[in-house]
């Protein structure tokens, strides 16, 4: 007799299988969360319009003649309103190429000893565990709450008796010492930040001081971008110490040469508007390409 060797069939088993899982509803949002949304993003609107509508007037209104400036501020320029005077009247009655280079000069000096002199002094304060180390940490926070626009007179005082007064040089040393404090208190959240066990690898494998730097920078670049984009800020707009401190032809930046536009009897509005338009150019390329590091930069810096 054949013996069967096949293995015989399982018994079915008396468990019932589970049911899969009915899919979870998603909870209906209520009438006053919906309604908080819209109104947030309602009021953002307003605020961007209230941010642009005015750039948008003063660069309509640089492409048209006085009459149609004050005639009809609102309206884009037309065949009988439209002229081009007030840009050429820039290049050739003022000195706007000179000061823009001044103002370039200026502003990216005082950002590259911003960063640099920020950073060495934030890792200091982050690396180096001395007993003073609060009390200079307190120092640079009382710098950010205290304008630096007090110490007009002493600095004016200062600068004469260094020889700096009139120099593109007396400029940037006072825009250095007035943007220190904010980005210092920024590197330092950045730095500390960083992994000690990187930090502590780098200098087990023979790591210095400044290869160990150099190491954790790529870390905190989002907040070398931040330093960078609010240090031009108010650099490139400021008046009160160009006015003060380096007033002549040869050394007037961007916002102080407006101002020979801006007579006594008669103004070229024209050639204002089309000078504060030419002016705002190198924030909005700024803006359009460093925007996303900007704003990490500053929320990450603040946040943590």
């Amino acid at each position: 007799m054949a013996i069967d060797t096949r293995p015989a069939a399982a018994a079915p088993s008396s468990r019932p299988r589970p049911e899969p899982a009915a899919p979870r509803r998603r909870r209906p949002r209520r009438a006053a969360d919906v309604f908080a949304g819209s109104g947030v993003h309602l009021l953002l609107i307003v605020m961007g319009l209230f941010s642009v509508v005015p750039i948008l007037i003063v660069l309509m209104n640089s492409f048209k003649t006085t009459q149609g400036i004050f005639g009809a501020p609102f309206a884009l320029p037309d065949a009988e309103t439209f002229n081009l005077q007030g840009y050429i009247n820039v290049f050739t009655r003022g000195n706007f190429l000179l000061n823009y280079q001044n103002s370039l000069i200026v502003t990216l000096a005082t950002i590259v000893l911003t960063i640099v002199l920020g950073t060495l002094a934030a890792w200091a304060l982050v690396e180096y565990k001395v007993p003073v180390t609060p009390v200079l940490a307190g120092f640079f926070v009382v710098g950010i709450m205290l304008p630096i626009r007090l110490g007009t007179v002493p600095l004016i005082k200062i600068m004469t008796s260094w020889g700096l007064m009139d120099t593109l040089t007396a400029l940037i040393l006072v825009y250095t010492a007035m943007q220190l404090p904010l980005a210092i208190a920024l590197m330092t959240t950045y730095f500390r930040a960083v992994p000690n066990e990187l930090k502590e690898a780098a200098r087990i494998d023979g790591a210095g001081e400044w290869r160990t730097l150099g190491i954790t920078l790529p870390i905190v670049r989002v907040g070398i971008a931040a330093v960078a984009s609010i240090t031009m800020l108010p650099v490139w707009n400021d008046l009160w110490f160009p006015l003060i401190l380096a007033p002549s032809k040869q050394n007037q930046t961007v916002t102080l040469g407006v101002q020979q536009f801006v007579g006594q009897f008669q103004n070229d509005y024209p050639a204002l508007l089309a000078s504060l338009t030419l002016g705002a150019v190198p924030l909005v390329i700024l803006f359009a390409v460093f925007s996303r590091q900007y704003i990490a930069g500053l929320t990450k810096g603040y946040g943590k």
